[in-house]
């Protein structure tokens, strides 16, 4: 997505909330898990830096999130949402039905979605996104159709594999670290299976429409745990089990090394250089979104995001790299803090 310039100031936006977002004492903000120690970094920085209020930060998903945040204007409804993805036309649509109608994007960083094991696992780890999908898919694709996802043991998929139970712990369907994981591994792990590739060859649309609505489907047997939007509940499980793994974002793994270790995918490790130059295969765009109606009526928000946005905390060696966020490029980067600093609405999502 790109951003729009507007040429809307303080009052005007002010004035567009009058009866709408009456003052409040904090910024509410919602949104990804993935984005939410980085949120509440800057939000504790905030706080101390200008003595303000910390503004309260929930970990709801990015979808939900989005829900919440498109939910109107005014004292009810959040400032900000973050997102492990970009919103969704659906979601703006969502927005624009409720009033929310000038919103700016933030692209804060970049991600990894890691996959990890326990430091006590006694193998390590190097998986095809292939495997990844054969042992996490509902169902698989055959010559004959799809079937029910047989595999049980990681040595079920390749002898060479270790004889264990599969076992995932991952997030719910309303996360963004969900749907990335969809679009980013099990979307290309099922593309390269030998039946969807003559499918391609054969109907280019069937093609695509089985990799929407069959390659997307996790199963739901056993072998793959929606773990709910708290991560760390994915980690002391990881501890507690040597043989499951975890499905998260990076931040949460480079905050969590002296007990976990990463399996590498495709013969990559995650690491700030393998995300940031997209050699890692699973490796995603981070963002949150602010309600520009909010900004000069809810009290501290515009100083919130000059934070948020400042060289402190977005540069490299910065207070968010430390916490393990990937930082942008240069020029993307200062092109990203003059856009947000100024309100720039963002285009409308195109499917």
């Amino acid at each position: 997505m790109t951003f729009l310039k507007t040429t809307v100031s303080a009052a005007a936006l002010a004035a567009l909330a009058a009866g709408a977002a009456q003052a409040r004492d904090e910024i509410r903000i919602v949104g990804s898990s993935t984005v939410f120690p980085y949120t509440q970094a800057v939000a504790e920085q905030f706080s101390n830096v200008t003595g303000a209020p910390s503004p309260i930060v929930e970990s709801t998903g990015t979808g939900g999130g989005m829900k919440i945040f498109c939910g109107g204007i005014g004292e009810g409804h959040p400032d900000l949402t973050g997102a492990s993805r970009a919103m969704k036309p659906s979601e703006w649509e969502l927005c624009a039905t409720n009033g929310v109608t000038d919103v700016t994007e933030a692209l804060i960083g970049y991600d990894g979605l890691s996959i990890a094991i326990s430091r006590a696992a006694p193998n390590d780890w190097d998986l095809t996104l292939e495997q990844v999908f054969l042992a996490l898919a509902a169902e698989l694709p055959t010559a004959d159709g799809w079937v029910a996802n047989p595999n049980k043991k990681w040595s079920d998929i390749d002898a060479s594999l270790p004889d264990i139970a599969i076992l995932a712990y991952g997030p719910p369907p309303t996360s963004g670290t969900r749907d990335a994981f969809v679009e980013l591994a099990m979307h290309p792990g099922c593309e390269a299976r030998p039946a969807m590739k003559a499918l391609k060859e054969a109907d280019k649309d069937a093609h695509k429409a089985a990799v929407k609505e069959k390659c997307s489907l996790i199963r739901q047997d056993g072998p793959f745990v929606d773990a709910g939007e708290n991560d760390n509940l994915i980690v002391q499980r990881l501890n507690a089990d040597p043989n499951a793994m975890g499905i998260f974002g990076y931040s949460f793994l480079y905050e969590n090394m002296d007990v976990l270790k990463a399996v590498n995918i495709n013969g990559v490790a995650p690491s700030s250089d393998s995300i940031g130059d997209f050699s890692y295969p699973i490796s995603r765009p981070l963002y949150f979104y602010v309600k520009n109606a909010h900004r000069g009526v809810i009290p501290n928000l515009q100083e919130f995001i000059e934070e948020y946005m400042s060289d402190d905390a977005m540069e490299p060696g910065g207070y968010l790299s430390e916490r393990g966020m990937v930082v942008l490029p240069d020029d993307v980067r200062a092109k990203t803090q003059d856009a947000v600093i100024n309100g720039e609405s963002m285009a409308v999502p195109q499917s």
